[in-house]
């Protein structure tokens, strides 16, 4: 185990920086938009909040993965990175009878040959009872 002085020092070197946009939708709780450490972003996971207006796209689960894929994309844009720097994703789904419409809206952000890992997994609830959430890890490419 890392003694806690060398986690900071640690930390320090690699320059953790907070990423946030007012072009993606403000926390909800005690957490970021996105963190950076070093060349790798981490992106909270993203559900189809409306940036400003904080309401919810739903009723129409394609606007709602288009909604959630802008959020995610807007954190990117922030840390000077794209969706060609994803390199892993997970997304979880309410409903996993669900997984085409939104597998479908989720292929057209990312080329196929570079397309990042991923995971899906179905959940019991989502937060504000949405039927999806996408989280992200993005890293700087040479």
């Amino acid at each position: 185990m890392i003694k806690e002085e060398n986690q900071t020092e640690i930390l320090i070197r690699m320059k953790k920086e907070i990423i946030y946009t007012k072009d993606a939708p403000e926390p909800i709780g005690p957490y970021n938009q996105g963190v950076k450490i070093g060349r790798t972003l981490y992106v909270s996971g993203q559900i189809p909040l409306i940036p400003g207006k904080m309401g919810l796209v739903n009723n129409d689960l394609e606007k709602e993965t288009i909604q959630v894929m802008k959020n995610i994309e807007a954190i990117l844009l922030k840390a000077n990175m794209t969706f060609d720097n994803v390199i892993k994703t997970t997304i979880f789904l309410s409903d996993m009878s669900n997984f085409e419409k939104i597998n479908k809206v989720y292929g057209r952000y990312f080329n196929p040959k570079f397309a990042p890992a991923r995971e899906t997994v179905e959940v019991s609830n989502l937060p504000k009872y949405v039927r999806l959430e996408i989280s992200v890890v993005a890293c700087e490419i040479d």
